[in-house]
């Protein structure tokens, strides 16, 4: 399998932009949540609508680079093998799916692990909201990209990443009842962006990432009263062919931009203090 139509709340090419080949390909084994749950055809309120490039509005606390005027890539964009990635976990019977995914929603940057910054609205994840990130790559170097608010409702919310960001694809947060419990999880479809991205997850990018979101479900099942929140993760390689065709995703590369914004930004500074001193002189 090398195309898929991504998490089962993209339900139109019209809606994200996708292309015909993308929309119209079978989902991934064992994706998403059962038919039953799947939201009715007019639940357009929950859908973002169709963007061609993101804007973005300042946010305190991030730098905000890397992500203004990119364009949202799929699976199908990308350039590395696809994974299926799922991290599930049980947070017992007196939490409902909807309280859980309100929790998850409203207090979402709140649960992400430290070094990390998730700056969205302050009234959570909504629909078409963009949100910036800086992530924590090592070295005192934090990677600047985004996130895009495809579909949230009161049982699920997917982002979408763009050009530049660590993988293609999508992050899908559901919860759903099984028999009494409630569980609550995250799946991942990706593929690394470009060569470089690729590299890096195989030589450790992958465990770091099922860290981190192991830490993010851990820390939410705390926040719901869980005694000790137990996190089971499945990684799936859907597609191990590279598509070499987008190894020119390089050019968007964040990481790569954020390490020479990081050190261009003294130069700049003084270039910008200078030219302030003038201006007043």
């Amino acid at each position: 399998m090398t195309e898929t139509a991504g998490p089962e709340r993209v339900r139109s090419a019209e809606q994200i932009g996708l292309s015909a080949r993308e929309a119209a390909a079978p989902p991934p084994p064992d994706a998403g949540r059962p038919a039953a749950s799947q939201p009715s055809r007019d639940d357009g309120a929950s859908w973002a609508r169709k963007v061609d490039r993101l804007e973005v509005d300042h946010r305190d606390g991030v730098r905000g680079t890397n992500v203004a005027g990119r364009r949202l890539t799929g699976p199908v964009q990308g350039f590395g093998k696809m994974w299926q990635k799922t991290y599930r976990m049980n947070v017992g019977t007196a939490i409902t799916p909807e309280a859980a995914i309100a929790m998850w929603r409203e207090h979402f940057p709140e649960f992400w692990p430290k070094g990390n910054r998730f700056a969205g609205a302050l009234t959570g994840i909504n629909p078409g909201d963009v949100a910036l990130l800086d992530l924590s790559i090592g070295g005192g170097v934090k990677l600047s990209t985004g996130v895009f608010v495809l579909y949230a409702d009161a049982e699920s919310f997917t982002l979408m990443t763009p050009q530049g960001h660590m993988f293609a694809g999508w992050i899908t947060f559901s919860a759903e009842c099984e028999g009494d419990d409630t569980l609550v999880q995250a799946q991942v479809l990706m593929r690394a962006n470009d060569p470089l991205y690729e590299i890096a997850m195989t030589l450790g990018g992958h465990r770091k990432e099922d860290k981190f979101w192991a830490a993010t479900l851990t820390a939410l099942g705390q926040r719901l009263g869980v005694p000790a929140p137990q996190v089971d993760a499945r990684n799936t390689c859907v597609d191990s062919k590279r598509q070499w065709r987008h190894s020119r995703n390089v050019w968007h590369n964040s990481m790569v931009r954020s390490v020479l914004q990081m050190l261009a930004a003294p130069v700049t500074s003084l270039s910008r203090r200078r030219h302030g001193a003038s201006g007043q002189a």
